[in-house]
């Protein structure tokens, strides 16, 4: 991506999005075109001079300052997802990052080592699933293909949730506030975007959905983020009906570029019975063949 471009709408957006009241700060200059804040108020706000402000504005990012970063965080009034993006966006303005790699594989790879299939395994009573930052299930237990078994109707592997939220009608049915899940997983895109601007395939998934969705279009030009690891969903599955679920969402930190995911449900909800039938129907559908999950073998698991 295109990182000062990134820089400049990032900021442009941030900054349109506050008056004088919210800032709480006398307003400069007169008759106003727009609502947001000028750049000077930013800089007044930030500690900084209006030429030093309408630099970072215009992209260039390279060698600032924690310190200053932090200044027009405050003054942008930027919550935790977007301040960790403007941080993430200054480290890519000062040249590329150097990926690490470890004994599971590349960043963000459409592989899982055999002791995570077999932890995944393990979770017999949730829905659990391995992602990358692409936004692929790489990997996942059986009530976790048996909850996504809609995705895997798509010809595609490996199933991807932004390629079904915004490619597949299926999921305007399958989840009950599709605008909430779409706007989420745009944000987590983005967020996705700042922190690995120089992944390929991560690029080319959002230039693909750019081209053949104009609700994702609209919704990347926001420029929101999203922090995404804790919270609640509600899913309306094709077999077993309303699913309100928790989740809880951990990175892995042995193998970067990858989330484990997990599903819980109340104990003694109606979603904690209605996953009892959901692991009954997977198993008499013999849902891993079906969704074409290698079982056997070396041991890798890709979706």
């Amino acid at each position: 991506m295109d990182n000062r471009a990134e820089v400049r709408e990032f900021l442009i957006s941030r900054r349109g999005r506050i008056t004088p009241e919210q800032a709480g700060i006398q307003p400069i200059g007169g008759r106003r075109r727009v609502a947001g804040l000028r750049r000077e108020e930013v800089a007044r706000l930030a500690g900084v001079s209006v030429d030093y402000y309408t630099r970072l504005e215009r992209g260039n990012l390279s060698g600032v300052s924690d310190s200053v970063l932090d200044a027009i965080a405050r003054a942008l009034e930027l919550d935790r997802a977007e301040h960790d993006h403007l941080y993430d966006l200054a480290r890519a303005s000062s040249g590329p990052a150097r990926r690490r790699t470890t004994a599971g594989g590349s960043p963000s790879s459409s592989s899982v080592r055999p002791v995570l299939q077999n932890l995944l395994d393990a979770i017999t009573g949730a829905p659990a699933f391995i992602g990358n930052n692409r936004m692929d299930i790489v990997a996942a237990n059986l009530l976790g293909f048996a909850l996504y078994s809609d995705m895997y109707r798509g010809p595609s592997r490996p199933a991807n949730h932004s390629r079904f939220i915004f490619l597949d009608p299926r999921s305007q049915d399958f989840y009950t506030d599709w605008n909430a899940a779409a706007n989420a997983n745009v944000a987590i895109l983005r967020r996705e975007a700042g922190r690995n601007p120089h992944d390929k395939q991560l690029a080319e998934l959002i230039g693909e959905l750019s081209m053949r969705s104009e609700e994702f279009r609209t919704r990347w030009a926001a420029h929101n983020v999203r922090r995404h690891y804790t919270g609640a969903k509600t899913f309306r599955h094709p077999v077993v009906g309303l699913l309100e679920l928790n989740y809880q969402v951990l990175e892995l930190e042995e193998d970067p570029g990858h989330t484990l995911t997990v599903y819980p449900a109340v104990p003694g909800s109606p979603a904690d019975e209605a996953l009892r039938l959901l692991a009954s129907w997977a198993a008499s559908e013999k849902i891993m063949e079906t969704v074409g999950v290698p079982r056997a073998g070396a041991g890798h698991a890709t979706a």
